[in-house]
C-alpha cells in the first residue's frame, strides 16, 4: 500500500492506466467490476484487478473494503495530477520550458484554435503578468515580507 509521503506525481501512468483513472475520476468511486465495464476492449478481471493495485503503490488510487469488495478512489484531486502530468510532459519533452510548450502547441494544434481561444489564452498570459507584478510589488513593501 502507498505511504501518504510517496509523490504519486513522480509515477508515469501507461495508457490503460490513465484509462482507469479517467473512469475513477467521472465515477469518484468504484469498484474493479464497475471499472471493469467502464473500460474498452474486454479487459479480464484480474488484470484490472491487478492494475487498479499498481495504481494503488504508485499512489494514484486508495481503496476502502466494503464488505467482501474492494471501492477504488483517486487517491489525489484531478487537478493535482493534471499539473503533475503537465509538469512531467514540460520536463520529458520541453526540457523543462513551458515557452517550448506553448510554442509547439501553437505552432501545431494552434492554427485549429479559434480566435475566442487565442484570446483566452493571452488574457490568461496578462492575468499572470499581474499576478507577478502584483507579488513583487508586494514583497518591495516595507512590512509585505520586503526589505526596509
Amino acid at each position: 500500500m502507498a505511504k501518504p509521503s510517496d509523490n504519486p506525481s513522480h509515477s508515469a501512468l501507461t495508457r490503460r492506466e490513465r484509462q482507469i483513472m479517467d473512469i475513477l475520476y467521472r465515477r469518484g468511486r468504484a469498484t474493479a467490476g464497475e471499472v471493469m465495464a467502464d473500460l474498452s476492449g474486454n479487459p479480464n478481471y484480474s488484470t484490472v484487478r491487478t492494475q487498479l493495485r499498481v495504481l494503488e503503490e504508485k499512489g494514484h488510487v486508495r481503496h476502502e473494503e466494503h464488505g467482501l469488495r474492494y471501492v477504488y478512489a483517486p487517491a489525489v484531486p484531478r487537478s493535482s495530477a493534471r499539473r503533475s502530468a503537465l509538469r512531467h510532459l514540460v520536463d520529458t519533452f520541453f526540457d523543462g520550458s513551458a515557452e517550448g510548450a506553448v510554442a509547439a502547441l501553437l505552432g501545431g494544434e494552434g492554427s485549429k484554435l479559434s480566435d475566442e481561444q487565442l484570446d483566452r489564452i493571452a488574457d490568461l498570459v496578462k492575468q499572470s503578468k499581474a499576478g507577478r507584478a502584483g507579488q513583487a510589488g508586494a514583497a518591495g513593501k516595507p512590512g509585505k515580507g520586503g526589505r526596509e
